[in-house]
């Protein structure tokens, strides 16, 4: 396998984790909006915080997994992450306000992580269980 093709393979693999988080987020941003009308500007700004730091997450592994750099490295992406988007995200979260400090956004960023990891493990875990029942 060529270089060039194992960046697709992991290009493609982030663009899945992207699509899915965004499928998920927005209906939940707007289902709040219905049930909460009060609260609709206070989520639509935790919603641009999310999305801000899972882009940016996005960006970060996409950055290590091309130079091929990817494990071990948890502390460089982070601090890569925080400053890409701590002054947005606080700001956003400012907005609605959440008071939200380094350390704070630091929890945000490793639970958006966490759900990308669980995102992208589900297909190896759906492969296993078949391989099982065969």
């Amino acid at each position: 396998m060529s270089f060039t093709s194992v960046l697709e393979t992991i290009g493609k693999g982030f663009e899945k984790g992207l699509k899915w988080a965004v499928e998920y987020a927005v209906p939940v941003e707007k289902l709040v909006a219905i049930l909460f009308p009060e609260a609709a500007p206070l989520a639509a700004g935790v919603a641009n915080a999310t999305s801000l730091i899972q882009t940016a997450v996005l960006l970060v592994e996409q950055k290590y997994a091309a130079s091929g750099v990817q494990n071990g490295t948890g502390t460089q992406k982070l601090s890569e992450v925080m400053l890409l988007t701590e002054q947005s995200v606080t700001s956003l979260l400012s907005s609605a306000g959440i008071t939200a400090d380094a350390s704070y956004l630091q929890s945000i960023v490793s639970a958006v992580v966490g759900i990308l990891n669980v995102q992208a493990a589900q297909p190896s875990a759906v492969a296993a269980v078949a391989a099982a029942k065969a």
